[in-house]
């Protein structure tokens, strides 16, 4: 007879809707579903100013929905830039919020929901269940297969030069989520790399994380794995290939709801001073670390990765340790063969500057509790380095 399980729970948003073309029929789907007509797009210049915005704000006008849009976002985004979006919202008397791009974009709109109808300072929402009282309502679009903001109530903000702080609460999680693919035909084969990438690492380290670990998030984890590793090449590839882009996009919804419920890890902890150091995609700091982590966590992870290799490589069984390796060794040739750096020194990163990233990797002990293995600052050196 085995253990009784421990009680866990797991959370998303109120509805999910894939509709390949789904952003050029919003105003009909958000008119069916809010009585509010006073919308806030979130997006950022490029999406904007190339035209990429068009079809859905027409639709929305059509529909009857008086549109404002903020179009600053940028990556990695300073606190400046949500408190202006904030402002923005309240001098439009805006009702409902809608995040309409990348991760930073979707971020960006889970906080402004928040602050358009709370007087807390945005320095005391920092931390995990710091926000009171509710939000407008608040609907996600992604444009890029990666950072599964859509469906998390997360959000990263760059908080000095170089530093990043989360703010996680259920109120960040969107009413409506629409995943339409359409809109990730026109990245390019690097930006789906990392992007896809990105979303790889938040299903592998929810399936192998210390706390809150569950069937659930196995569940979403295990299929959103088995989605991309089949499709990140042919996305890439083929820009244009439906089928991988739906994959793509489902498959970085679903590592979202998971990660959502069982946090990342020591990947994500050391990425983050990469990108604020060196402003590198995220994505990018993601598949630079990936391999030396993983090894790192082998001591205790190794039956994980058996598992996840089971879902990629299709084996059933057999020595835990073979498997595990084949798993980092997948990962390894898929990241080659995505086409994205793989050395910290290929992307400018100063070899004696690694000291100062692993002491800002310490800051991050949201996501270093999670690792399966202690890291300690010796350690996260000598991961830096492993990855030079």
């Amino acid at each position: 007879m085995t253990d009784a399980r421990p009680s866990y729970s797991f959370d998303t948003p109120g509805s999910l809707l894939v509709d390949w073309g789904g952003a050029r029929r919003l105003g009909p789907l958000l008119a069916e579903s809010f009585a509010e007509r006073r919308i806030l797009i979130v997006t950022d210049a490029f999406l904007h100013r190339n035209g990429l915005l068009d079809p859905a704000k027409a639709s929305l006008q059509e529909a009857g929905f008086a549109v404002t849009v903020f179009d600053d976002v940028v990556a990695d985004p300073p606190e400046a830039i949500v408190l202006a979006c904030a402002d923005m919202a309240r001098a439009a008397s805006v009702d409902i919020v809608l995040g309409l791009g990348g991760g930073s974009s979707m971020d960006i709109a889970k906080l402004v929901a928040v602050m358009i109808r709370s007087d807390q300072p945005l320095a005391d929402l920092y931390g995990i269940g710091k926000v009171r009282g509710s939000r407008t309502p608040l609907v996600q679009v992604p444009t890029t297969a990666g950072t599964g903001s859509e469906v998390t109530n997360i959000t990263i903000l760059t908080t000095g030069e170089t530093t990043k702080m989360g703010i996680v609460a259920p109120q960040l999680y969107a009413d409506r989520v629409i995943l339409d693919a359409e809109l990730t035909v026109g990245l390019p084969p690097l930006q789906t790399a990392a992007t896809g990438i990105d979303a790889m690492v938040h299903a592998i380290e929810a399936y192998t994380g210390r706390h809150r670990k569950n069937p659930l998030s196995d569940l979403f984890a295990k299929e959103a794995l088995r989605l991309m590793a089949a499709n990140l090449l042919r996305a890439c590839d083929t820009g244009t290939d439906r089928a991988a882009r739906e994959a793509m996009l489902l498959g970085a919804t679903l590592a979202g709801q998971a990660f959502s419920n069982s946090p990342v890890a020591a990947v994500h902890a050391l990425a983050y001073p990469l990108g604020g150091h060196y402003h590198l995609p995220h994505g990018l700091t993601n598949a630079l670390m990936l391999g030396p982590v993983l090894r790192h966590n082998m001591t205790a992870a190794a039956q994980h990765y058996a598992e996840l290799a089971d879902v990629v490589l299709g084996t059933s069984g057999g020595d835990v340790a073979a498997r595990a390796e084949a798993f980092v060794e997948f990962m390894d040739d898929l990241m080659t063969r995505s086409g994205a750096p793989r050395r910290l020194r290929d992307c400018k990163v100063a070899q004696d500057h690694l000291p100062v990233l692993a002491k800002d990797a310490m800051l991050q002990t949201r996501l270093l509790m999670n690792n399966p293995v202690e890291v300690t600052e010796a350690d996260a050196l000598a991961l830096y380095q492993a990855a030079y």
